[in-house]
């Protein structure tokens, strides 16, 4: 009997700051209307010191993890689709695994650039199809803010920061995660890039006098590239689904530029009302931006069981990404998820307190080990 992979909860966290366009314009050579004009972006959220990659993961895991009324226990898997890690290494994945307390997760991070999102959804709905595994969590999260130029007018002004994570269960009943295209064309990776801490270029004084940590964007390619891959990337996933573009009941590309949304959607011949843009709100988050907008769409009852969706992403690498997917969750209710995140609270400060049991046990072994061998 075949596997399906569906969705069973969401969850997303935006930091509490935002940047608005006249926010930026006190500090480099733009305006509002400039920005609004070519991008469709009115504000972004930014991280402040204090939020980083991993707690926003963590937030947006949790809040994915309450609406799906699952155990943590019950993870199976961990991915963190993400360009801007809390480290090079350990994974930001397992940074979640602890934090979430799914003791019996593997962990790993995707990256992706802006597609990782869709990437880490079709890995995570293939391992469950094959049976693999039956319950994986899959977020998306970016601080995109550390590793922009602030005085860049040309790529600041895109960008924000963000998480959002859904929970894939294995189920016998047909929907979920129904077809998958992903891409790639690495002979344009100069194209959007950050040169610099990488094997290639460590860093170093001279990475940072050069700027090379800072994202470089080739605008004009990136636009071209992304207007084009959107509309056939859609076009493939909807055919292997079985569907026919009629058939989707919402559209939710990746938030990166208002005129390529604008043009995919012409393209596809897709009303305004079955296309879901939030990028006026949050800017560019790279691979937050579908679940955020994912969970957007629900929380504003576009998403019924029984819709057919329609997910793309685009971005570094040059890669892209499509799933077509049949809805056949139910949004719990106020009640139940105050309940759900009242257990989880208790749940997560247990992980915590483990967590940290684990490292005094570490410490205590190495101190007794570094006697004993004296």
């Amino acid at each position: 009997m075949p596997r399906y992979a569906h969705i069973v909860g969401w969850g997303k966290y935006a930091p509490p700051n935002v940047v608005t366009n006249s926010d930026l314009a006190q500090k480099i050579n733009t305006t509002d209307e400039w920005i609004r004009e070519r991008t469709g972006i009115a504000e972004r959220h930014i991280a402040t010191e204090k939020e980083s990659t991993a707690m926003m993961a963590i937030n947006a895991a949790r809040a994915a993890i309450e609406s799906a009324n699952v155990s943590s226990l019950e993870i199976d898997l961990v991915i963190v689709a993400t360009a801007t890690p809390e480290y090079q290494f350990p994974a930001t994945a397992c940074l979640v695994q602890s934090a979430i307390g799914a003791e019996r997760a593997g962990a790993f991070d995707l990256e992706a650039g802006c597609s990782g999102f869709v990437y880490a959804l079709s890995a995570a709905a293939g391992m469950i199809r094959g049976g693999m595994y039956n319950t994986i969590l899959v977020v998306g999260a970016e601080t995109l803010s550390r590793i922009v130029d602030w005085n860049d007018r040309a790529t600041c002004v895109l960008f924000g920061d963000g998480a959002g994570a859904v929970v894939l269960r294995g189920s016998d009943q047909p929907g979920g995660v129904m077809a998958s295209v992903l891409g790639s064309d690495g002979s344009g990776g100069e194209l959007l890039i950050v040169p610099g801490g990488g094997a290639r270029h460590p860093a170093g004084p001279e990475t940072v006098l050069s700027k090379m940590h800072y994202v470089r964007m080739n605008g004009r390619e990136v636009y071209r590239f992304a207007t084009r891959v959107m509309v056939e990337a859609s076009q493939i996933v909807v055919e292997r689904a079985g569907w026919s573009l009629d058939q989707i009941d919402l559209f939710i590309p990746h938030q990166a530029n208002g005129r390529i949304i604008e043009s995919a959607t012409k393209a596809l011949k897709l009303a305004p009302e079955r296309v879901f843009v939030n990028l006026q709100n949050y800017g560019n988050t790279s691979a937050a931006s579908i679940p955020i907008a994912l969970c957007e769409a629900i929380d504003a009852d576009k998403v019924e069981p029984g819709d057919h969706l329609l997910l793309v992403g685009f971005g570094a690498g040059l890669t892209w990404a499509a799933c077509a997917i049949q809805w056949t969750a139910t949004k719990p209710g106020v009640p139940a998820l105050r309940h759900r995140a009242a257990t989880g609270r208790l749940r997560y400060a247990w992980a915590g307190f483990k967590a940290l049991g684990w490292r005094l046990l570490r410490r205590t072994d190495a101190a007794v080990s570094k006697v004993l061998t004296r």
